[in-house]
């Protein structure tokens, strides 16, 4: 169970890290007035482009992730986990990580772009293992 939960949590550390980070970034903005709080309170694009930046990574936690997070709850209660999954888990982890770094560091499109299709590949994948595996299983 710890090696199947290990990638979650890093995923998790992940997404925690960036809103404290994104938090901390936009309180000192606003202390030190480069942004005002009339210009944001409904919402509108008036942060600075670096928390821009940081604002769209930690987003992004909430969207191809949850596929993966729903795939892994749903293996646990199942317990139909199909061979190399581990590794799976893994390479999709790292790729978001990837991703993230991308997104926050030199936000290069191209390569945010080849990481985020090798990550949602690989969660495809993991997906039609674990599809397999299930309706193999004659459960």
């Amino acid at each position: 169970m710890t090696a199947l939960l290990t990638p979650v949590f890093v995923l998790i550390s992940l997404t925690f890290t960036l809103l404290f980070w994104l938090g901390g970034s936009r309180y000192l903005s606003l202390r030190n007035r480069e942004v005002r709080t009339s210009d944001i309170a409904l919402g509108q694009p008036a942060w600075p482009r670096r928390l821009t930046q940081i604002d769209r990574a930690y987003h992004n936690q909430f969207e191809l992730p949850l596929l993966f997070y729903a795939l892994v709850c749903l293996v646990i209660v199942t317990g139909a986990q199909p061979a190399g999954f581990r590794f799976l888990e893994w390479q999709f982890v790292i790729l978001r990580l990837a991703h993230a770094y991308v997104h926050v560091t030199s936000n290069q499109l191209r390569a945010r772009f080849l990481l985020f299709a090798a990550g949602a590949m690989t969660l495809l994948a993991m997906w039609v293992l674990f599809g397999v595996r299930l309706l193999g299983s004659g459960d």
